[in-house]
């Protein structure tokens, strides 16, 4: 058989296993996302597998350079990355998707022991910019406007004995 077509098998395969699981992606023919752990579990994370030409005899490229792991420190990316090249290595010139992704799902405790989970800076910096402006914010609402005397007899005259202005007291006629 051609790379190409354990390609093919392998894709049918994979389509045909994770038909409906909402952790596999299929990015493009030789291009995939999966994530290992649930969307609200500090310690999962997304995987992105793609396959060069002269995949199964070459390794696949994996990546853990998606959003969805900014959380997770480089040291903890390097440590996933280095178990999964093992397990490349050990099923180098096989199809080897399903045993890659079935591997991580039974190992994501040991992969991600050492994850401490972070808030990223850019995160930290935001919450407290919206704390400096809400408190901000607030202390000009408090500052109440002040109206001359003629201002005020002008807005009560307006409006109504509720203290709202009548319907369309804002209205511009139309000139035909």
């Amino acid at each position: 058989m051609t790379a190409n077509e354990d390609q093919e098998m392998e894709l049918e395969a994979l389509r045909s296993i994770y038909e409906g699981d909402d952790c596999f992606k299929e990015l493009s023919p030789v291009s995939f996302q999966f994530r290992i752990g649930d969307l609200d579990d500090s310690k999962s994370f997304l995987l992105e597998v793609s396959w060069p030409e002269s995949y199964p005899e070459t390794a696949p490229h994996i990546s853990l350079d998606a959003f969805f792991n900014n959380r997770i420190f480089l040291e903890t990316k390097q440590y996933i990355l280095s178990k999964f090249s093992e397990q490349v290595e050990a099923n180098l010139g096989t199809a080897m998707m399903y045993t890659l992704f079935e591997w991580a799902k039974e190992n994501q405790e040991t992969l991600m022991e050492n994850h401490q989970p972070v808030t990223s800076a850019v995160t930290l910096i935001s919450n407290s910019d919206v704390m400096n402006n809400s408190t901000s914010v607030s202390k000009k609402k408090e500052k109440k406007e002040q109206l001359t005397k003629a201002q005020k007899r002008k807005l009560i005259g307006r409006t109504d004995n509720k203290g709202e202005l009548p319907r369309g007291w804002n209205w511009v006629d139309v000139i035909k």
